[in-house]
């Protein structure tokens, strides 16, 4: 009885035993198959005029004086500046690498790798610039009635929390 036991477990828990975290190397080479590199650093480039869309946005049909327009650009650029420096690739890779440590093993990281090298994976890198392009415009597009939507249910929610106050 004992050694069917021992059988079992051996088999039920050989997937476990076998799930090799990745090595550090493979991860590198998965993330250059993926151009993850090139991600951050684009993402990062877009960082300024996707602010100053984001302000103009905030501020639409508001008179802003040029001391108040100033005080924009500053935060705006101390904005940017933190994202870009927290954001920059020498920070995210050891970042990058512990998740994928901790999220796959090295048979997933090796297939994936195949994936991204062969003509399916190569095109699908290639093109998730354009992708990812074209969803932030189409975001945008819907985060000004989003937004307004939100400040609308605030405004009514305000409104409603004031007339049920009691009088004093």
């Amino acid at each position: 009885m004992l050694k069917r036991i021992v059988f079992f477990a051996m088999f039920a828990f050989a997937p476990i035993v076998h799930a090799v975290p990745p090595s550090t190397e493979s991860i590198d080479a998965l993330l250059a198959a993926t151009k993850a590199e090139r991600n951050v650093d684009t993402m990062l480039a877009n960082l300024e005029p996707v602010m100053r869309q984001s302000m103009a946005t905030a501020t639409k049909g508001q008179p802003l004086s040029p001391g108040q327009m100033r005080a924009l650009d500053a935060v705006r650029a101390q904005i940017v500046q933190a994202v870009r420096e927290e954001m920059a690739w020498d920070k995210m890779h050891p970042i990058y690498v512990q998740i994928y440590q901790e999220t796959f093993t090295q048979e997933e990281i090796d297939g994936l790798i195949a994936f991204y090298r062969s003509p399916a994976g190569v095109a699908f890198v290639e093109k998730m610039p354009v992708i990812m392009q074209k969803s932030m415009s189409i975001m945008q597009s819907r985060m000004a009635p989003m937004m307004e939507r939100m400040r609308a249910a605030a405004k009514q929610a305000v409104d409603e929390s004031k007339a049920a106050a009691p009088a004093k």
